[in-house]
């Protein structure tokens, strides 16, 4: 078995620029946390979802292009220092700077540097296609830190384009059938994310549960371009969604929100969904393996990319994939943390739960 934080962890902190403490990973050079799992002094945020970006911290430092993701998650109390991706802070005795993870909008991987050393924290990323946010950067380093949501060779992604064109021609199949197309996905990235990819290929009308136009309020505010989205809540009496796609985040399953739309199909498109199993035991009519996360061979890409003398690797199939980099001759620890990564069941929606 791969060797586990604390133990190891602790005793490399005196090499590399990070250590864990109660709050989360911790920089001392320059005293700030980043994705803390509670309030401190000063974070620096990767992104908006909810496990990375907690309220209450005095300060915050992020990407500009998350700003209005960052504010309806933190309230416009927060102080959040916004920076262009690239741009270089000094923060004590370190520079820090943040670059594209393509995960969704705004998100980063923050490099710390030192006159001797170069972290890289990933936060969450996917190397695949993505219309919605800035693509994936490489960033060398000596230490990377890389999730590992989908740390299996099983987890292997289509081409985005592909599970697209799926989407549609199940939408298709149901309005056919007079039944009304209820895909499940994440509010904050993932929607938005389908909506672009299916764009002008769409063979009907949008309808979306309040979480989502929230978000895609958001992201219109940051100027991504989204096709014309209707609230189902502003829907006047006696509409019929027969030819409808409804996106929704996965926590209506099984509330009464869903009873207007039937006769229904309901989906899901998550990463989950590429073991037939996970659909079968959610009773999902269709499942789609659309992830904001990188698979099994973007994960190994990344490592390769980066080059970093050692990994630290996190949430998900972390000791599975650190055995894995061993394997291959790497210097690699899995490190717990309290990220979520890709639930079924998800806190990444929780601020705007209830809405409809």
């Amino acid at each position: 078995m791969v060797p586990t934080a604390p133990a190891r962890f602790r005793a490399r902190a005196a090499r590399v620029l990070l250590g864990l403490t109660d709050a989360g990973l911790y920089c001392a050079a320059g005293d700030f946390h980043i994705d803390p799992w509670r309030p401190v002094p000063r974070a620096v945020i990767t992104h908006a979802h909810g496990d990375h970006a907690r309220s209450g911290s005095e300060a915050y430092l992020a990407a500009d292009a998350g700003m209005p993701l960052l504010r309806a998650r933190l309230g416009d109390d927060a102080h959040i220092e916004a920076v262009a991706y690239g741009e270089r802070v000094r923060i004590g005795e370190v520079n820090v700077s943040l670059h594209p993870a393509g995960h969704v909008l705004g998100s980063s991987q923050v490099r710390i540097a030192s006159r001797n050393e170069v972290t890289v924290v990933s936060g969450d990323y996917k190397l695949a296609f993505d219309p919605t946010c800035a693509a994936f950067e490489p960033v060398a380093c000596d230490t990377f830190v890389s999730e590992s949501t989908f740390g299996l060779p099983i987890y292997r992604w289509d081409e985005p384009a592909v599970t697209a064109s799926a989407i549609v021609a199940w939408w298709n199949e149901n309005a056919r059938e007079g039944r009304a197309s209820v895909l499940l996905a994440y509010a904050l990235g993932k929607a938005q994310r389908v909506l672009a990819s299916i764009g002008a290929d769409a063979p009907g009308p949008f309808w979306c549960h309040g979480a989502v136009a929230r978000i895609n309020g958001a992201y219109a505010a940051a100027g991504v371009s989204l096709p014309l989205v209707r609230r189902v809540a502003e829907a006047p009496a006696g509409t019929r969604f027969g030819d409808a796609l409804i996106l929704a985040p996965p926590s209506v399953q099984g509330s009464t929100w869903l009873r207007r739309f039937e006769p229904y199909s309901l989906a899901f498109a998550s990463g989950w969904m590429a073991i037939r199993g996970a659909r079968r035991r959610a009773n999902y009519d269709r499942g789609f393996a659309f992830s904001d996360h990188a698979d099994w061979p973007a994960l190994n890409a990344a490592v390769e990319a980066a080059n970093p003398q050692r990994v630290w690797v996190t949430h998900g199939y972390s000791d599975e994939f650190a055995r894995w980099l061993v394997e291959q001759g790497r210097d690699a620890i899995a490190v717990e943390t309290r990220f979520a990564g890709e639930p079924i069941a998800t806190e990444h929606d929780a601020t705007v739960a209830g809405e409809s």
